[in-house]
């Protein structure tokens, strides 16, 4: 049977990895740098109304909202088990921007932020800039999303530090929960070895 002291040993060794790295992603996580430009919100740009419209909502609305923005006035319908982009005047599904119009869009949200630089390529409903930040819009909500190369470093950061380190997501939990099993187990370990030297 192994001994208390060197059980402990054992354990400490094979937490050497894990503890480095939850004490640097620790530490990383508690200052936050460059967090604010990582996860900076990009809001598309609106204005005021032009025009007013009567729109007569149907049964199975939940929320509606109408919008305008630089590619016109788009109505946002919410129902119970989906969302739906509708062009106001007509009520039917309003047509994603062309790669133009898309561009136009963005341009409008950046608002002369350092970040984002100039647009190099679109793809669909997503575009690339020439600061390396990738872009995505979700047409269905009007939104739009962002992520850089600080973004993948953070998110790697955050990977690290709860043991997912395989990409498999079973395998990760079990890693994560044997970690923490044995840093539980070193610290009954130490508290145990403690005592027996007081006693």
């Amino acid at each position: 049977m192994i001994k208390s002291n060197k059980l402990h040993k054992i354990i400490g060794l094979i937490l050497v990895l894990p503890m480095l790295g939850w004490t640097i992603t620790g530490m990383i996580f508690f200052i936050k740098p460059g967090y604010q430009a990582a996860y900076e919100s990009l809001t598309i740009k609106t204005y005021p109304l032009n025009d007013s419209f009567t729109i007569s909502p149907k049964s199975d609305w939940q929320k509606v909202s109408l919008v305008n923005t630089i590619l016109g006035e788009h109505l946002l319908v919410k129902t119970a088990d989906k969302t739906m982009h509708l062009a106001p005047e007509s009520l039917v599904d309003k047509a994603p921007p062309s790669e133009q119009a898309f561009k136009a869009l963005l341009r409008d949200a950046f608002n002369g932020s350092n970040r984002y630089g100039d647009i190099v390529s679109v793809n669909g409903l997503s575009a690339l800039t020439s600061t390396g930040v990738e872009i995505k819009l979700d047409w269905k909500n009007l939104r739009l999303s962002q992520k850089g190369q600080d973004t993948a470093l953070i998110n790697l950061l955050y990977k690290i530090h709860y043991l997912q380190w395989t990409g498999h997501k079973v395998l990760d939990q079990c890693l994560g929960i044997l970690g923490l099993i044995l840093l539980l187990s070193l610290t009954v370990l130490g508290v145990r070895l403690y005592v027996k030297k007081r006693v």
